[in-house]
């Protein structure tokens, strides 16, 4: 009962906070700090489109790619023009290594421009070669995060990823291969598939266990609502009453020998934190370059045009794509850092009284009681730390974050013609 009633009020509060306004863009400032923030990039092109993906992205066609990849250059150094400084990169799709060459001058550039840090890009399992490897390493990348979703053979067909990834055999293998090669090697995982049994998930994590996997992101199916509807043609039904407990299976296996980076990531490296999908845990603030990226900077939180013509049209002519905003107030803020920060299973008290100068908890003393009654926290100072209960919440809440961003993304991507 009380899992239905934090999606209820999730799914509420989170629809209001992304109601973007169009039209309605503050320039972006030019900055002189020296805050680390992140460089999130967005390459949305795919060479198979997945039903349950609702990210941006449309079917690779090599000469668009190259005109985007030379546009998102451009956007860059817009950014470096206004003085911002990254210490950080992410790169997310779409499939970013669609064009490896494209990519690594992408990089080469960010690094020249910034003083990077780390590195992660996203891919898929049958772009683990050696020559795309090598690319990688030279390019800086310390953080390579493989689209694997699932092993099982019968999954994979249903979600149209056999014959272009391969069988989960030929994935796992490809995985072993890799395994050393950077810094962290993240295995992207989805439980709560239609037809997805207990018996299936405890599979892949048998394998995952067997490889020794350096991390591994396990994401609860979040699909927009458009995406609901078309899986059922093709999946079968989304059914979250059957989240909870493969959330706990994932955990009972994985506990022993992970440590949690976020609700829903594990990490073997003690004592050292691994960037991580969830870039919005370690970074306050992040610039969104591409189209369709969203960013958030200064209170601002805006996406980029998701039209892929206007998108380099406005770069051609020395325009960032601003497409559509919303200025968070001071307790929306506070109300995404509480979110955003737990969501790493532990929030820093003292440091968010000291960010809002003491309005924090007199700010948020009714979501903090409601959640102290669920059981959710346990304080170790200066740390308000989740309890295994309150994981599950935010489980909740983050996978109604990301459907009403995926919902957002749909209605920009109609407004595009994508749709």
């Amino acid at each position: 009962m009380i899992n239905q009633i934090v999606t209820k009020i999730a799914k509420r509060q989170f629809a209001r906070a992304l109601k973007f306004e169009e039209g309605v863009l503050p320039e972006l400032p030019s900055c002189a700090d020296e805050k680390p923030r992140l460089l999130y990039i967005h390459i949305p092109f795919c060479e198979e489109l997945c039903p349950y993906c609702s990210f941006h992205r449309v079917l690779f066609d090599e000469r668009l790619t190259r005109k985007y990849f030379g546009a998102v250059r451009r956007e860059i150094n817009l950014y470096r023009e206004k003085g911002y400084k990254f210490s950080g990169i992410y790169v997310g799709g779409g499939t970013p290594t669609v064009l490896i060459e494209e990519l690594a001058d992408l990089l080469k550039l960010a690094r020249e421009s910034f003083a990077i840090k780390e590195i992660s890009v996203e891919t898929n399992p049958n772009h683990l070669t050696d020559r795309n490897i090598e690319i990688l390493r030279r390019s800086g990348v310390s953080r390579l995060s493989v689209g694997v979703q699932t092993f099982n053979n019968e999954l994979l067909k249903k979600i149209g990823r056999y014959e272009k990834y391969g069988a989960g055999e030929v994935i796992a293998l490809r995985l072993k291969q890799t395994m050393g090669l950077f810094d962290t090697v993240n295995a992207d995982m989805i439980f709560n598939f239609p037809e997805q049994t207990p018996q299936m998930l405890s599979e892949d994590l048998a394998i995952l266990l067997n490889l020794k996997m350096e991390q591994i992101t396990f994401y609860p199916l979040m699909v927009s609502t458009m995406t609901q509807r078309l899986m059922e043609d093709t999946i079968g039904q989304v059914n979250f009453s059957r989240e909870k407990k493969l959330y706990q299976l994932i955990i009972r296996r994985l506990e022993a020998e992970y440590e949690s980076s976020s609700a829903w990531c594990f990490s073997r490296k003690k004592g050292k934190q691994a960037l991580i999908d969830e870039y919005v845990v370690d970074y306050d603030e992040y610039a969104g370059l591409g189209s369709g990226a969203i960013g958030y900077i200064a209170g601002v939180c805006y996406a980029n045009t998701f039209d892929i013509a206007e998108y380099i049209d406005c770069l051609d002519q020395g325009r960032l794509p601003l497409k559509a905003s919303r200025e968070f107030n001071l307790r929306d803020q506070m109300s995404y850092d509480f979110l955003m920060k737990l969501f790493s299973t532990k929030m820093d008290v003292t440091a968010l009284e000291q960010k809002y100068g003491g309005k924090f908890l007199k700010s948020l003393w009714k979501e903090m009681i409601v959640f102290i009654l669920a059981g959710s926290f346990r304080y170790f100072p200066p740390h308000l730390h989740l309890t295994p209960r309150g994981r599950y919440f935010w489980v909740i809440m983050m996978r109604e974050f990301f459907i009403a961003v995926n919902n957002f993304r749909d209605y920009c991507r109609k407004q595009a013609g994508l749709l």
